[in-house]
């Protein structure tokens, strides 16, 4: 997607809660990453045509988009892994802060190492990862067995910067990540369990289906 087109499409945005902006201002000023403006919207429309009665996160940060996904379907309940204490602790408070219900549970934890607790809490109706993106294929392989046949799996950060497309990043670091996300892309695509679309939309999202 082209800045023009990004720029008219965020133009277009519903004014934001308080709570929203709040969170998203707060990323901004501390370097969290976040979903961007128009991939949080896909996603939650996402959940609402779902209407998934759980859904696991790899990756909860600050729990916005926990958050955003239980606005999305009040109904749901959500379980997201955090292994980086600052974040689980900042989660904790807004999901405290900013959620009137009991739907939204974090575990601290590396997500390659809690699989046997969240297994319990099973089956999930979507898997939204949003984690380490050189471990995708990882928490792909890990958590899938959790899900429900018709979940939809959703990965976030596949096109990362526009960098995946130009297969080079602006240091080593970043060619590093490059790499690794171009190699879950083609494995993922060529699943032969799975059916996968990458749309150009926020960071890249992935929109996988079994077949």
């Amino acid at each position: 997607m082209n800045d023009e087109t990004d720029l008219y499409l965020t133009s277009l945005r519903e004014k934001q809660s308080e709570w929203v902006e709040k969170l998203e201002a707060y990323a901004k000023d501390n370097h969290v990453p976040i979903m961007e403006p128009l991939g949080i919207d896909f996603l939650m429309q996402i959940i609402r045509m779902k209407k998934p009665g759980k859904i696991l996160e790899i990756g909860t940060a600050i729990g916005y988009s926990a958050l955003q996904m239980v606005t999305a379907y009040p109904s749901t309940q959500v379980i997201t892994i955090e292994r980086d204490q600052t974040r689980y602790k900042e989660a904790l408070n807004n999901i405290e802060q900013y959620s009137n219900t009991n739907t939204i549970e974090v575990m601290f934890g590396d997500a390659l190492e809690v699989s046997d607790k969240v297994e319990a809490k099973g089956p999930f109706d979507v898997l939204f990862i949003d984690a380490a993106k050189g471990q995708y294929t990882r928490f792909f392989d890990l958590y899938t067995p959790f899900l429900k046949d018709d979940a939809v799996i959703i990965s976030d950060n596949v096109l990362f910067k526009g960098l995946v497309a130009k297969n080079n990043g602006d240091n080593k670091r970043q060619s590093r990540i490059v790499e690794k996300i171009r190699n879950y892309n083609e494995w993922l695509v060529n699943h032969p369990d799975y059916n996968t679309t990458i749309l150009p939309i926020g960071d890249g999202i992935a929109i996988t289906l079994k077949k």
